[in-house]
């Protein structure tokens, strides 16, 4: 008795439908399921798509390299930096000099439409003695390649991408509404 695939598919939906019409409970557990299936993707895409408006991360990627290095400069003096920029010429490789009470931190601000690659860590990382910095720090409006991502584990340089970015802005925007509601 040769089946085929058209008639096999056709007796298993058959076994399938009278096994979910006899049993209501199994029914609707199958719905639910498939409820489920269908609707988590939607609603993570739609908050992952309200989270990506409310930061204004879209605005960020049009930005020239120099506009996204001042815009950090006032984004990190709100998360409670001291913040200075460094020349556009001649800088060794460090963009922003970060101070806090006790720490020194220099970061290399990299705007890119594509990953950052291991450049951007060889660069920061030998800035580190010029500047006599704690600890250095590379921040991206995009992601890190796995290269860069090995070579700044290895070099003890901080990686801040995208998803990072935008938990700061987030959370910057969230304690001005938290004080403004005062």
């Amino acid at each position: 008795m040769d089946v085929g695939f058209l008639e096999g598919f056709k007796i298993g939906f058959g076994l399938l439908w009278a096994i979910l019409m006899s049993e209501p409970l199994i029914t609707l557990g199958v719905f639910f399921i498939l409820g489920l299936v269908i609707a988590i993707p939607i609603v993570m895409d739609i908050c992952r798509e309200q989270k990506l408006k409310e930061s204004g991360i879209r605005e960020i990627d049009q930005m020239s390299g120099r506009n996204f290095e001042e815009y950090l400069r006032v984004l990190l003096k709100n998360l409670g930096f001291r913040v200075k920029v460094t020349p556009a010429s001649g800088d060794y490789g460090a963009d922003l000099v970060l101070t806090t009470s006790d720490q020194r931190i220099i970061v290399q601000a990299k705007r890119y439409k594509k990953n950052v690659g291991i450049k951007a860590v060889q660069e920061i990382a030998s800035a580190k003695s010029h500047y006599s910095a704690d600890e250095c720090w590379v921040i991206t409006n995009s992601f890190f390649t796995e290269p860069a991502k090995r070579l700044a584990s290895s070099n003890h340089v901080r990686l801040v991408d995208r998803d990072q970015l935008i938990d700061w802005i987030l959370s910057l925007k969230k304690k001005i509404a938290d004080i403004s509601a005062i």
